[in-house]
């Protein structure tokens, strides 16, 4: 069993988020806590595998709150990022600060369950890896954070990409043209444009035309239900 520590400083959503842990097969709530210093006093009481870890709380900002975790955790402790923000300061400090996965506010109960599958999942094929080669290490993220079961990537794409442009389409203000999406992460255009045309395809980013003057439409990509007024 998976034990998930839920901190979230609003009560009633805390109360929907561990009714949707308690849902998931293999999956329990060891806790709730509203405040940085309740979360930080169950961590060294419990048992805990998971965290889902809200940004907003009332006293420390939840990175600050995942990085003592992570000092003092004695074993791993992981932790799936539950926000509303969306900006891409907070995106990329959380993946550096080490969270497994991002999941946005709000969202359907299916996103919820796809993200702990994935975990359940990536936690499995851990313990039956002592060690693993390059292909093993790119299986283990692939089944964390690539595309859902089955979808499969076009030969040539890779999923932990894959998730760096989409994360930067994520937080982005406004669409966002190849060539900044490409540089949000770190890709050379043509690169950028291949993933995105890949997202397009899957319904996970839409694409819109900007007409000029003179010359070709611009195309623009954007995540779902943010795309320009007018745009053709």
């Amino acid at each position: 069993m998976i034990r998930v520590l839920i901190v979230e400083d609003d009560a009633l959503v805390a109360e929907v988020h561990a009714s949707y842990v308690e849902r998931v097969p293999g999956f329990a709530v060891a806790g709730v806590a509203h405040r940085a210093t309740e979360a930080l006093e169950m961590l060294g009481e419990r048992t805990i595998d998971l965290v889902l870890l809200d940004f907003h709380l009332p006293d420390a900002r939840g990175l600050d709150l995942l990085r003592a975790v992570r000092a003092r955790s004695a074993s791993p402790v992981d932790v799936i990022a539950v926000t509303a923000a969306r900006d891409q300061e907070s995106i990329r400090s959380a993946i550096a600060t080490g969270v497994s996965q991002y999941l946005v506010k709000p969202f359907a109960f299916a996103t919820f369950a796809d993200k702990l599958e994935r975990y359940a999942r990536y936690r499995e094929q851990v313990a039956g890896t002592p060690e693993a080669d390059q292909a093993g290490v790119d299986a283990l993220l692939g089944t964390l954070r690539g595309p859902s079961p089955g979808r499969t990537l076009p030969k040539g794409l890779n999923a932990t990409t894959l998730e760096g442009v989409r994360g930067a389409i994520a937080a982005a203000d406004g669409p966002l043209t190849a060539a900044e999406v490409a540089g949000h992460a770190g890709l050379s255009r043509v690169t950028a444009r291949r993933y995105l045309e890949h997202l397009v395809v899957e319904n996970d980013v839409i694409l819109t035309m900007r007409y000029g003057r003179t010359g070709r439409p611009e195309h623009l990509y954007a995540a779902p239900g943010s795309a320009p007024p007018g745009a053709a």
